[in-house]
């Protein structure tokens, strides 16, 4: 990677020589497609005669301008950093300079829509980027006021922290001078400006203020957008967070902006939310995907309070603003909205998550080490995300909700618009609680890995429990055991074929061996599951009579977190070669027609094919993955007309066809003459189906550019890329490969497509000769690339479904011979340890 890292200690160097007090920031827009002008003026106070430098990643630097003092850019500025020496008391520091647009989704990203050559720009700046836009001190601990002066067509929509401002027009040419925004975080600054459609409403906050509110989406985008629920959800969140948290919203608007090519769910500026646009929908998606978009406004929302109005102070503590507004969204959305059980999604989704991240050689604590921005570039993971919000949940049940909320509250009231370390929450949690919490965050967050749990019991003749125990292991890496507060449950058939729990007891788990005597006398039922209710964090398994019972009989298990976390139970398992990868495919293709969960179906049904192509044994799979399509199909001609259970079968139907049949069908769907009552076939559903054809071989590369020709959108340049590279050949996915590692002209939208279209096969072989290619390939790809494009291609390219032990092979050779880079030595291994799971869960069902 270039060399923009920042260390932990010139953080910590530089913020004791220096304090902030402003930015006034000019941007000229108008400049072309590949620069735009950027001038700094900085105010800040210094320890007299210290030196330090300041952030500018720049194309050009025309002047530096210190204290009064014209400063020698080529002797001061490398193009990463401006030095500045000799510091006075107060200061004043001017830069005038060409800034790059990116294509990569870091910095200010610039997008022309294809569909009516409009141009988009948005910024991205978390982790280190708001200095791809502007000189910056870029540190999250040295906030300030900001000013944005923007000068842009003045038929455009600009958009920053501060309210719009009403510009000052000058022909076809406006500028736009934004008021000072409060004392924030340069990362969570922002700036959105092209020629977005915007719906506005308002809402009173808790302290009488009125709230404007904006929702923005491309033009081409507009009739798609539903501001209205966007609304809805937006005030609810308001009101949920406005009582919880007993602070009012602490800025003065909100604005929630679409944008194009966007590399992650959203991101939280302050007032001036980005959203991937994939969240407006033009064609018809799941309800799992709905109930995310609600999750993610409300993660955004909580992030106002949580990392906006107290910020971490350095990077180590990203977890907490993450895991919080994990857990604050989904608490918000099951208790606010009429996605109710919002909890079982987190179940399904957010911790297997974790867990397969808490597994990898990679893990690491929650608290993470943080040297310098590349170790936080490479722990915006699992861990940080859903492993802190998984482990919060059990914080609150430990300390109590009300203490919690209570905590929480306290702590923004002491530390608004300053900066603040785990510690100072945990203080105020301490306080309402009455409980020390140093050891569970000795054990819960300064250790990695995740404990497995293991029901122990005997029964007498008639079926009563007679001892029961409840067996914790760790694995040899990461050895700890921690307590757990969970619940333990037992199930047994009821009137009407239901599995309906009939005991359920809670207790706290510590230790190798924690006996429960509370279930002695009980009846053992047909299942006995622990961690009813997903108290823990932890994987659970089953005894072999629940596990039976839950093959022949999920679907019956009435309530929808309990088959969640049976679901999860058995897919464990198999993920770790205690389970036949056949009995796996067994339990979904038996039980998942009957459920109601969304995210459960499509977290279930995406581990199925993996299931299908990567984990059971080769001699298998060809026969696997027929009959995976088969029963797919007849699931889908069997749902409920108009399901989401019906699209869903569908769609995944339309990923793994292998035989003419499957073959038939797709194109029967495509062309009309096959026919499911309920079942549009919209824009995006008719590109999977296409998708489908092509990895079957029944259609190639001219049949998807007349798709292109009929949707000239980004969506469809970026369907197209992912169809492309799904072409079953090996100069298909050498087709798709080179066009990654040969040139850097690709926006990170297409790079990513391209990348899941690689990965797209139901056989294999076809990715052989790209093995040695890719481990070629890597140092250079890591060189030259941002880190986000390098991440996407390094893992994206990856042969993963090769799963063999040539793959194997070749990668523990690249490591041994490459020992720098510790960031993709950590993306290597983590492909490396996906390729050994393979080999052991394919060995353990042969």
């Amino acid at each position: 990677m270039p060399g923009e890292n920042l260390t932990r200690i010139e953080a910590q160097e530089r913020a004791a020589v220096v304090d902030v007090q402003s930015y006034e920031v000019e941007l000229d827009l108008t400049r072309g497609a590949e620069t735009f002008g950027s001038t700094t003026r900085v105010r800040f106070s210094a320890t007299p005669g210290a030196s330090t430098f300041i952030d500018a990643i720049t194309k050009t630097v025309h002047t530096v301008t210190l204290n009064g003092a014209a400063l020698d850019v080529a002797a001061v500025n490398d193009g990463v950093r401006i030095q500045l020496d000799d510091l006075q008391e107060q200061n004043e520091l001017v830069v005038v300079s060409d800034a790059l647009y990116t294509n990569t989704g870091e910095g200010l990203h610039r997008f022309v829509d294809p569909v009516d050559d409009e141009v988009y720009l948005y910024s991205q700046f978390e982790v280190p980027d708001s200095r791809r836009m502007f000189a910056v001190f870029e540190q999250p601990d040295l906030k300030a006021e900001f000013s944005f002066t923007v000068t842009a067509p003045a038929r455009w929509q600009v958009v920053s922290n501060s309210p719009t401002p009403q510009p000052h027009v000058d022909g076809e040419i406006a500028t736009w001078s934004f008021a000072p925004t409060a004392k924030i975080s340069s990362y969570i600054t922002a700036l959105v400006a092209g020629p977005y459609e915007v719906v506005r409403d308002e809402l009173t906050s808790r302290d009488g203020r009125t709230i404007p509110l904006g929702v923005f989406a491309r033009k081409s985008l507009a009739e798609y957008l539903d501001p209205e629920y966007v609304f809805d959800i937006t005030k609810k969140g308001f009101a949920y967070y406005e009582e919880k948290f007993d602070v009012a919203y602490p800025f003065e608007k909100y604005d929630q902006l679409f944008v194009p090519e966007f590399n992650a769910g959203a991101m939280e500026n302050a007032g001036a939310v980005t959203f991937t646009e994939t969240y407006v929908f033009r064609s018809k998606v799941t309800d799992a995907i709905k109930e995310r978009r609600v999750v993610t406004i409300l993660h955004e929302l909580a992030h106002m309070w949580f990392g906006d109005l107290v910020t971490m102070k350095w990077w180590n503590d990203l977890w907490l603003n993450e895991s919080f507004a994990e857990w604050a969204s989904t608490i918000a959305t099951a208790e606010a909205t009429e996605w109710t059980e919002a909890w079982t999604t987190f179940q399904a989704m957010e911790k297997s998550w974790a867990y397969r991240q808490d597994q990898l050689p990679s893990t690491h604590p929650i608290v993470a080490t943080i040297n310098d921005l590349e170790d936080v570039q490479v722990n915006f993971d699992g861990i940080t995300y859903a492993k802190g919000g998984s482990v919060l949940k059990q914080l609150v049940a430990w300390v109590g909700i009300d203490a919690f909320f209570a905590g929480v509250s306290a702590y923004f009231k002491k530390h608004h618009h300053s900066n603040t370390e785990l510690s100072d929450l945990l203080v105020e949690l301490e306080a309402t609680s009455g409980r020390d919490l140093s050891d569970w965050s000795a054990l819960w967050l300064e250790t990695a890995g995740v404990n497995t749990l293991r029901p122990e019991f005997d029964v007498d003749a008639d079926g009563a429990i007679t001892s029961f125990t409840v067996l914790q292991e760790a694995p040899a890496d990461h050895p700890t055991l921690r307590p757990h507060r969970l619940a333990i449950g037992v199930y047994a058939a009821a009137e009407g074929g239901k599995l309906e729990r009939t005991h359920r007891v809670e207790i706290d788990v510590d230790g190798a061996r924690t006996d429960v005597p509370e279930l002695v006398g009980v009846h053992r039922g047909d299942l006995v599951l622990l961690n009813d209710d997903d108290l823990a964090y932890a994987k659970i398994r089953l005894d072999e009579q629940s596990r039976q019972t839950a093959i022949a009989h999920l679907a019956d298990i009435a309530n929808p977190l309990a088959r969640s976390i049976v679901w999860g139970a058995i897919w464990d398992a198999t993920r770790d070669a205690e389970a036949p990868a056949s009995d796996y495919v067994r339990l979904v293709l038996g039980n998942i027609a009957t459920e109601t969960e969304s995210t459960t179906i499509r977290t279930t049904l995406s581990q199925l094919l993996l299931t299908a192509r990567n984990y059971v044994a080769p001699a298998t799979s060809e026969a696997t993955i027929r009959q995976v399509g088969d029963t797919l199909w007849t699931l889908a001609t069997e749902a409920e007309a108009g399901s989401d259970a019906q699209f869903q079968f569908v769609k995944f139907f339309a990923q793994i066809p292998s035989t003419p049949e499957h073959v038939a069908t797709l194109q029967g769907l495509r062309d009309g003459s096959v026919t499911l009552d309920g079942l549009e076939i919209d824009t995006d559903l008719r590109w999977e189906l296409l998708e489908g054809l092509v990895l079957a071989g029944a259609a190639d590369g001219s049949d998807v550019d007349a798709e292109l020709a009929a949707d000239k959108t980004a969506s469809g340049e970026q369907a197209a890329a992912r169809a492309r590279a799904s072409i079953p050949t090996a100069e298909g996915k050498l087709a798709a490969f080179s066009s990654l590692v040969d040139s850097d002209a690709l926006p990170n939208a297409i790079v990513r497509q391209t990348t899941v279209g690689f990965q797209h096969v139901n056989s294999p072989v076809v990715l052989e000769g790209l093995v040695s290619k890719y481990f070629d390939v890597l140092t250079r790809i890591w060189a030259e690339r941002s880190y986000h494009i390098a991440d996407t291609v390094v893992t994206g390219l990856y042969p993963a479904p090769l799963a063999s032990v040539e793959l194997r092979d070749a990668a523990r050779a690249w490591l041994d011979a490459h020992p720098e880079t510790p960031a993709l030595r950590r993306i290597v291994t983590e492909n490396l340890a996906g390729t050994e799971r393979a080999l052991r869960v394919q060995a353990a069902d042969a």
